[in-house]
């Protein structure tokens, strides 16, 4: 393997995340040492099928596949094959069903799964709505997105194999009935932060929203309607929070299903964090991507595709995954029994985009589109083929009798095809990537001694030789802009083709999309980029083409939308003028507390006594916190502590809404074995009192005194002063949480190009 292949920056990615290591943390294997590793351990699958199989020169393959940069499999796999842990898959979902024994063993499930390595989807749609009657114990169920919040928490405390954090999808069906409170569950950016969000959309619905007319909301338990809604009304909110913040997406759940290859094993529910992996129940899939920038070669005209190579890459690619089933260590048996039962693989490609800019053609034109479904339409029936002659030689997958395909040839997988987004193996391999159009043609990373080294798109660079306007003061302004397009230095021709993210304009990233996606059995993971300046009408124009160009689903972004801006040029720690590379917080201190204050005491009865509560208030809002227990004891040290700092949080301009939601819902076993309790825990009593409390600052006009929680309605009430924090950062995603760097939006996630940390794992 030639190590000049791999760049500095990819050689830091490996050696962090990749390399196995000792006990301190360093590395005790090169790159070709566990390149070597993972098709020793891939190529050993071999030996199941066929005495007589050469496992070394199958592995001496496997290895050439990867060290050539051909074809890189998922993370997981490159971290895992060889060694203990070995679990190799990146997607997985699980089921959660409505009682709280299903729901906690869930969580069980996925945490084992986040430290395995793998990312997690869920549909919540089983779960009855908030305030709906749980027989069981008399008390009225929480709803869906108090339990996501359970499956953040828990999220947050694994990390993934000591190297990749868990990472979520939720989806909820658009016809259950707490789907508004799910549309806006993220419209605080620090809320719900292991989770991207989709709504479940269906063909009656969108169907709906053409007409104008209402929906029926399906109650969960009974199945039937408890409600209704008007379509187009519900779709304007999606919109409306996918232009604020970029969340939720939306994904056609019918579609999902009319690809579903073994229906009578169930419907599918969810995808994997990143919208392009629908899965039933308990199912998971392995993935890998072939590098188009390898699959060129250059003639007398200029550079043009080499389909014999692809076709060969796809055919072995194609093995190396259906032999990663056999070879991986499922965290849960019955994992390991469903995915083997449908054998799915996802096949996919990186380096589209560059793909383009050596042959020349612009991302945003309608021969960039043709020649992504032609591409895409190759690898899928090469990949089929492929698939039909493992099955002639190890049998079809077990359930290939029950599939949509049992009339055709046998298939060793119940799926080929999958477009994935490859932020880290990308890097990795040197290109563009997934499908998405280049982020930016150049960066300005700062390395020791603050020197300033300018990276610029390989392709850029050389034509930009070639045509002698290469110069250091370009590739500054080139990185300053990210963009070429108003660099009026640089000729027309080259401006046309080398267009990047924000170029491109929505219709076309949607158009690429549906274009790879009528060539792929799974699904496309792609994020269709808005300028800032975007209105709502073009969010809600790109939801509609999508659907009408079968697409999948799709996942939106509006650049500088919420608190974490993304775009990653132009600014180098160092310039005075600029911002920061790495996150600053401003420094923020407790007002102090004021001399006179006046308040309310409230007597709370908790499950092992009385909690008296006090909040006390100033003209600027409230102030103070404290609580004392009655003589049954209770505890005492802990409900005094959460009280302090709910006290230091408000006089630092915290809201309380933020407080009351971190705080409400909190459960105590001596609570909760209670019936007649209107508080779950003293932090939920806490909460409620100062929520009420700020609530009558607000609103009181009148001097009438807040009842007590016992008398008032069950439903919480979160309307509480909005303290001026335009300071204070509310979303931990605007800078890459392991180097400080500034993330980008792309594949439908959220990857850091300096250190590849992705938020969908």
């Amino acid at each position: 393997m030639a190590m000049s292949d791999i760049s500095s920056n990819a050689m830091e990615v490996l050696k962090r995340r990749y390399l196995a290591k000792d006990e301190n943390g360093k590395p005790v294997e090169t790159v070709e040492q566990m390149f070597r590793r993972v098709a020793d351990a891939v190529a050993a699958a071999d030996g199941k099928y066929s005495q007589q199989a050469s496992i070394r020169g199958l592995s001496d393959e496997f290895f050439e596949l990867m060290t050539s940069l051909r074809f890189l499999p998922n993370s997981p796999t490159l971290m895992n094959a060889g060694r203990p842990l070995g679990q190799l898959s990146a997607c997985f979902v699980l089921p959660i069903g409505d009682s709280m024994v299903e729901i906690f063993d869930t969580v069980k499930n996925a945490a084992l799964i986040h430290q395995s390595g793998g990312g997690t989807g869920f549909s919540f749609s089983r779960l009855r709505q908030a305030g709906a009657t749980v027989r069981s114990t008399g008390g009225v169920a929480s709803g869906p997105v108090s339990f996501m919040r359970v499956f953040n928490m828990a999220t947050e405390a694994v990390k993934q194999g000591g190297t990749r954090r868990g990472a979520n999808m939720g989806i909820l069906r658009v016809d259950h009935p707490d789907i508004e409170e799910f549309i806006r569950c993220k419209k605080n950016n620090a809320d719900i932060t292991n989770f991207n969000i989709s709504v479940g959309l269906t063909e009656a619905f969108m169907q709906a929203v053409e007409s104008g007319s209402d929906y029926d909301l399906i109650d969960p338990r009974t199945k039937k309607p408890c409600g209704r809604k008007n379509a187009r009304a519900l779709f304007d909110e999606i919109v409306d929070a996918a232009w604020s913040n970029g969340e939720p997406g939306i994904i056609f759940l019918d579609r999902l299903n009319r690809d579903n290859v073994v229906p009578s094993q169930g419907e599918i529910e969810s995808t994997n964090p990143c919208g392009e992996q629908p899965l039933l129940p308990y199912e998971s899939c392995n993935l890998g991507s072939i590098n188009l920038t390898k699959m060129l070669r250059r003639t007398e005209n200029g550079w043009e595709i080499d389909y014999q190579l692809l076709r060969d890459t796809i055919t072995l690619a194609v093995h190396f995954l259906d032999n990663v089933i056999d070879v991986n260590n499922y965290p849960l048996e019955e994992i390991g029994k469903v995915t083997r039962s449908t054998r799915k693989i996802g096949l996919g490609v990186m380096g589209f985009a560059d793909l383009l800019l050596y042959l020349g053609i612009p991302y945003d034109s309608n021969e960039g589109v043709d020649l992504a479904e032609h591409l895409m339409g190759f690898i899928n029936d090469c990949g089929h083929r492929a698939s039909q002659e493992l099955a002639a030689i190890r049998g079809s997958f077990p359930l290939f009798d029950e599939s949509i395909y049992r009339d055709g040839p046998a298939l060793r997988n119940g799926t080929v095809t999958t477009i994935a987004p490859t932020g880290t193996i990308s890097m990795i391999g040197g290109c563009s990537s997934g499908i998405e159009p280049i982020f930016a043609f150049a960066y300005i990373r700062n390395v020791m001694d603050n020197t300033r080294l300018v990276e610029v798109n390989p392709v850029l660079l050389q034509v930009l030789k070639d045509r002698g306007l290469y110069s250091e003061a370009l590739m500054e302004r080139i990185a300053q802009e990210g963009s070429i397009a108003h660099i009026e230095e640089i000729p027309e021709d080259i401006r046309r083709v080398f267009v990047c993210a924000h170029d491109v304009s929505p219709l076309y990233h949607t158009r690429m999309q549906a274009a790879f996606q009528r060539h792929t059995d799974n699904a496309v993971s792609k994020t269709v980029n808005f300028r800032h300046d975007a209105t709502r009408d073009e969010v809600a124009e790109v939801y509609r083409l999508a659907y009408q160009q079968g697409c999948k689903g799709v996942t939106i972004y509006r650049d500088g939308s919420r608190d974490s801006q993304v775009l990653n040029i132009g600014k180098v720690s160092g310039d005075k003028e600029e911002a920061p590379e790495a996150p600053v917080y401003a420094e923020v201190k407790p007002r102090p507390r004021p001399a006179i204050t006046q308040g309310f005491t409230e007597r709370v009865k908790i499950g092992c006594g009385n909690l008296y509560i006090t909040v006390n208030y100033d003209e600027n809002g409230i102030c103070e916190v404290f609580t004392s227990t009655g003589k049954a004891g209770g505890c005492p040290s802990q409900s005094e502590a959460t009280a302090r700092l709910v006290s230091v949080a408000l006089r630092s301009g915290i809201s309380v809404d933020e407080i009351y939601d971190q705080l409400k819902g909190i459960r105590c076993p001596s609570t909760i074995r209670q019936q007649g309790m209107s508080c779950t825990s003293c932090p939920d009593a806490i909460a409620k009192v100062v929520a009420k409390v700020a609530r009558y600052i607000e609103e009181n006009k009148s001097g009438a005194v807040p009842q007590p929680l016992e008398a008032e309605r069950r439903t919480p009430v979160t309307h509480g002063p909005k303290a001026a924090s335009a300071d204070i950062p509310s979303d931990n995603m605007r800078f890459c949480p392991e180097c400080g760097a500034k993330l980008e939006h792309e594949g439908g996630c959220v990857i850091c190009r300096s250190c590849g940390f992705s938020k969908c794992g």
